[in-house]
């Protein structure tokens, strides 16, 4: 049965998953790349990425799992790219390059349509229906294998509060921000099913498994 996973999704102990003000030179908001410390020290991320060495303990482990039976993403639109409002025009090719990593279909929740763009393997399609279509989407494009809700916040809370979310892996880095996107406000987790199932001591970072029964 196909599943929505959140994986590695890096948070502070405050509760954020990304700082303020994200633009083209700080993608993840003030302070916010701190929080992925951990998964840039990993193999798993810098082979990813074209770089050699890494760790290849316990971090490394819950990174590569992350990418394990995926057959489908759903990211919201500021994990695309910085751009706002209607696109100007298609120039904005992704963060990545153009050998993306994630080499199936993506599907990116925008309120502004535009055209499917296909880099090396992957194909990122641009959609304007809610989530609950998202995922009828994904789920066909999956061809039976989980999908991968990568973020951002604001995304990750719109599935967590409809119980859409079948298990989320968080990394805790030891970073305080202070302020950004909190991913548990407003949010009651054990209402909506949810459970810790388990802790684990990473080098970088402390990862919890959250599932739902």
């Amino acid at each position: 049965m196909t599943k929505l996973r959140v994986e590695c999704f890096s948070i502070s102990p405050d509760g954020y998953g990304a700082g303020v003000e994200q633009r083209l030179e700080d993608p993840m908001g003030k302070g916010g790349m701190a929080l992925h410390g951990w998964a840039i020290a990993t193999r798993t991320f810098r082979t990813m990425f074209g770089m050699d060495g890494g760790g290849t303990g316990i971090d490394d482990g819950f990174a590569r799992r992350g990418f394990e039976n995926i057959g489908a993403w759903i990211l919201g639109r500021n994990m695309f790219g910085p751009v706002r409002g209607p696109w100007p025009d298609e120039s904005w090719r992704g963060w990545w390059g153009e050998e993306p990593p994630y080499a199936c279909d993506v599907f990116v929740l925008t309120h502004h349509p535009r055209n499917m763009l296909v880099l090396g393997q992957t194909r990122f399609h641009f959609v304007t229906d809610g989530i609950h279509d998202v995922l009828a989407m994904a789920q066909a494009a999956a061809g039976g294998q989980d999908i991968r809700l990568g973020g951002g916040v604001a995304t990750v809370r719109a599935y967590l509060r409809e119980g859409l979310v079948d298990g989320m892996h968080l990394a805790v880095s030891p970073v305080l921000l202070g302020q950004g996107e909190a991913l548990f406000a407003g949010l009651d987790l054990p209402a909506l099913g949810y459970r810790v199932e388990r802790t684990v001591q990473g080098e970088l970072a402390t990862h919890l498994d959250i599932g739902r029964g």
